[in-house]
C-alpha cells in the first residue's frame, strides 16, 4: 500500500521513494550474497550517513557477516567535500585476511572513499569491495571502483535515508533534492 509522502519544507522534490530504495537494497543483497557464497564478510559501515542503508542491507545479505564501523569527515558544514579526510572512529577489530565490504551512503568527489580504501588496504584484508547507496559519477575527482551501486545520481544536493545536511534530514524515508535556498 503506497501512502502519500509529505515533503519536508527543505525538500524541492523526492528523487527516490522509500519503496524504490527498499527494492534496490533487496536486489543488492541478493547479488552480494551470490558473490560471497561460502565466505564470511565484514561490513564496514561508514558513519554517520550509511547507518540506515547498512542496517537494511545487512538483513538482505544471506551470508555469514560481521559488522564494524568507521566515522570519517570531509564535509564539515559544507555541501562540498573539503578534500581533507579525518578519521573520527576507527574499526574495532582487525580485518587482516578478511573479506571486507565497505558500505557508504554516497560517492560525490570520491576523495573520502579513496582515502578509506587506502587505509583499509594497508591492513591486509583478503579482499575489499565497495557498496554505495548513491553515486554521482559526474563529480568524481578521485577514481574509486564501485562494486555494488544502488543509484546513479546527477549533480544535485540530496538528503534523506541517512544522507544529511549539517546533521539534519537523515530521518527522511526517501532521498530528496534540497531547495537551493536551504543550501
Amino acid at each position: 500500500m503506497c501512502e502519500k509522502i509529505a515533503l519536508a519544507p527543505e525538500i524541492e522534490r523526492i528523487l527516490i521513494g522509500p519503496e524504490e530504495i527498499q527494492k534496490r537494497i533487496i536486489e543488492l543483497g541478493k547479488t552480494i550474497s551470490h558473490d560471497y557464497k561460502g565466505e564470511e564478510i565484514i561490513l564496514v559501515c561508514i558513519l554517520k550517513g550509511a547507518f540506515l542503508f547498512t542496517s537494511d542491507l545487512c538483513r538482505a545479505i544471506e551470508v555469514p557477516q560481521k559488522m564494524d564501523f568507521m566515522a570519517v569527515s570531509s564535509y564539515g558544514d559544507s555541501t562540498q567535500s573539503s578534500g581533507i579526510v579525518k578519521i573520527e572512529k576507527d574499526l574495532s577489530e582487525s580485518i587482516e585476511n578478511k573479506h571486507v565490504l565497505i558500505v557508504e551512503d554516497i560517492i560525490d568527489s570520491g576523495l573520502t572513499l579513496s582515502y578509506i580504501q587506502k587505509i583499509l588496504r594497508d591492513r591486509n584484508p583478503a579482499s575489499i569491495k565497495v557498496c554505495v547507496l548513491c553515486n554521482k559519477p559526474s563529480n568524481l575527482q578521485q577514481h574509486v571502483k564501485v562494486d555494488y551501486c544502488g543509484f546513479l545520481l546527477e549533480d544535485e544536493f540530496v538528503v534523506g535515508y541517512g544522507l544529511d545536511f549539517k546533521g539534519y534530514l537523515r530521518n527522511l524515508p526517501y532521498i530528496g533534492v534540497v531547495k537551493s535556498e536551504f543550501r
